[in-house]
């Protein structure tokens, strides 16, 4: 069978689609390349890429008959807090009406099996040690909220036979390769990378949360690990696994100190910061409970913090030299 990944040559998607293809699936990307680049694919010949939106209809039927597809993964899709709250109307046309159009070409082409990129934002600012899947969610952006929408969806169209499996992604870091590497700049990470490179100092917001160290705790994640989640997720519904949601972190906590700290040590910078007021929303400490995946899908993150800083800086310097 074949895996259609959307969204695959994006910094998550491509390190997705390597990973599948490592483990024999094969797999085809849709990716309209807005902020994905083919050149993380390159070294896959095999993978077929369609460059196209979710959002077209009669591309995303074409692609499914055309390529035999009997699953997806689907990671196409906007993920910016601040610019959701900027401009709510994208984000739910990209992320909800997009996720609509691939649904329905699903429907019409019989495929079942289904895998969605979703996010820690869903839950919001949640009062837990560890954050278990059955949290009650209240995401505070319009970007967690389409997140959110969007499970829900998948869960309603299991009355049309849709089995779906809901991976929720807490801090990505790291990279495979450097080609691979994360370009933006919204995350911690290439953040603070980005500070060094200015010769500025990096933002803490806030060094007065109720945690050990005054900064906010996060469960920070390897993309690599998230990658292999999604291979886990697939083969599971092959094997007739009912799907359900799970988070994706590794259930230990990085203060933002901590993550600077790291950072001083791998790139040899400066990373003592500028401290400024909290940002309105901000949860002192967001670590995933991750119990449910290890069970159900045999999945568990082994790569640390140290690993993913390194990774990343090496694929930063890779694509932004001295």
């Amino acid at each position: 069978m074949s895996w259609l990944v959307t969204g695959g040559a994006g910094y998550v998607g491509a390190h997705v689609v390597h990973a599948m293809v490592a483990a024999g699936e094969d797999v085809v990307v849709l990716d309209d390349l807005s902020s994905g680049d083919a050149g993380r694919l390159a070294g896959l010949p095999q993978v077929r890429l369609e460059v196209g939106s979710v959002r077209d209809r009669g591309t995303v039927r074409r692609v499914l008959r055309e390529n035999g597809v009997a699953g997806v993964v689907h990671l196409a899709g906007r993920k910016q807090v601040a610019e959701s709250v900027a401009d709510p109307l994208l984000y739910w046309a990209e992320n909800v009406e997009g996720l609509i159009s691939l649904l329905e070409g699903c429907r019409a082409k019989g495929v079942t099996r289904f895998v969605f990129s979703s996010s820690a934002s869903v839950y919001g600012t949640p009062d837990a040690d560890r954050v278990p899947e059955d949290t009650a969610c209240c995401p505070l952006s319009p970007y967690g909220r389409t997140k959110l929408v969007g499970e829900d969806l998948l869960r309603d169209c299991a009355a049309w036979g849709l089995t779906s499996t809901s991976l929720r992604y807490f801090n990505v870091a790291g990279a495979a390769a450097p080609e691979f590497g994360d370009r933006g700049t919204a995350n911690l990470v290439p953040l603070v990378f980005e500070a060094l490179d200015a010769g500025r100092p990096p933002l803490l917001f806030g060094d007065d949360h109720p945690t050990p160290d005054g900064s906010c705790v996060r469960d920070f994640v390897h993309v690599s690990d998230v990658a292999d989640a999604h291979v886990a997720a697939a083969r599971a519904l092959v094997a007739g696994r009912p799907g359900g949601t799970y988070n994706v972190g590794r259930g230990e906590g990085s203060s933002v100190l901590e993550v600077l700290r790291v950072v001083a040590e791998v790139t040899g910078g400066d990373t003592t910061p500028e401290v400024t007021g909290r940002r309105p929303g901000d949860a002192a400490r967001v670590v995933a409970a991750v119990d449910r995946i290890a069970t159900d899908l045999g999945f568990r993150a082994t790569r640390d913090l140290r690993e993913m800083i390194t990774s990343a800086w090496t694929a930063w310097r890779a694509l932004q030299p001295l």
